[in-house]
């Protein structure tokens, strides 16, 4: 690209070349490439059967950052997502092209071990899943299947999960409990400690707040402020304000398609296409 950094192309027919199947180059911008990266995506296809859901995907996730993707409702946002730790390959018509690396290693290989890989990935759902069991045991859960019975090492866990998922001060006194009868906000944040208790490089959030009041969103929000850093976070949100606020590199997708992608304030505040600046305005979409 040779515009100004900050200027706005015009309106290029875009989106109609994505409907009509036309290829084009992502706008990626230059700040982008200065970050360590800890998640590498290139060239990443993928079909349901026969229909093409992803094209050509690149893109990295800057370590110890938050990275959201936004975008219309299937554009391919929790599709990528579930790539990234192998979930779709719980899909028989799934097929895969293209690589994803962590940390430098290939993780789309057919000789990776997908549960080692998923204990280095946390991931955390839309709704709220609270395995039916005591709050301590669903934190403690990844120390637990991997034959952990030192009572005391998974004590000092449960706490400093907890801790870290600011949720301690509220449940220390009923780790017996059943975690199902804690509310939405806190079984939310009950289920990003059981991911953080496996001390995985990356967090995986598929809209994470979408189920929760505005209170408990402002909570989790504050907990992913809190969690990068030690954590590098990919996120899936459809609300524009949450990725303004909670992310610093934002992903802009449209029909499977990776459109434009670099930080945060620049897109929302200095985006280099038109139909960026539309889709975060709000004027489609």
């Amino acid at each position: 690209m040779n515009e100004l950094p900050g200027s706005i192309l015009e309106p290029s027919g875009l989106f109609d070349a994505i409907h009509e199947g036309r290829s084009f180059d992502a706008v990626v911008h230059e700040a982008t490439f200065d970050e360590r990266s800890i998640l590498e995506i290139e060239k990443l296809r993928l079909w349901y059967g026969s229909s093409q859901a992803l094209f050509d995907i690149s893109m990295l996730c800057p370590e110890g950052k938050v990275t959201a993707l936004i975008g219309p409702s299937g554009c391919g946002k929790s599709t990528l997502l579930r790539c990234v730790n192998r979930m779709n390959d719980l899909i028989d018509t799934v097929r895969i092209e293209g690589q994803i690396r962590l940390s430098g290693q290939p993780i789309l290989d057919s000789g990776t071990d997908v549960i080692e890989l998923r204990k280095r990935i946390g991931m955390v759902f839309q709704k709220p899943n609270p395995f039916p069991m005591s709050i301590f045991e669903n934190v403690v859960y990844s120390l637990r299947i991997d034959g952990e019975r030192d009572r005391g090492l998974l004590e000092e866990v449960c706490e400093e999960s907890l801790k870290g998922a600011g949720l301690w001060e509220e449940v220390k006194d009923r780790l017996e409990s059943s975690a199902l009868a804690l509310s939405g906000g806190q079984q939310q944040r009950l289920c990003i400690a059981r991911a953080i208790a496996a001390e995985p490089e990356v967090l995986l959030l598929d809209e994470p707040c979408s189920a929760l009041d505005p209170i408990a969103t402002g909570r989790v929000e504050d907990l992913i402020d809190e969690l990068k850093g030690t954590y590098s976070i990919l996120m899936v949100t459809h609300n524009m304000q949450q990725a303004s606020r909670a992310s610093d590199y934002t992903a802009f997708m449209y029909l499977g398609r990776l459109v434009e992608f670099g930080p945060t304030q620049d897109l929302f505040l200095q985006p280099r296409l038109k139909e960026t600046e539309d889709y975060v305005t709000g004027r489609f979409g």
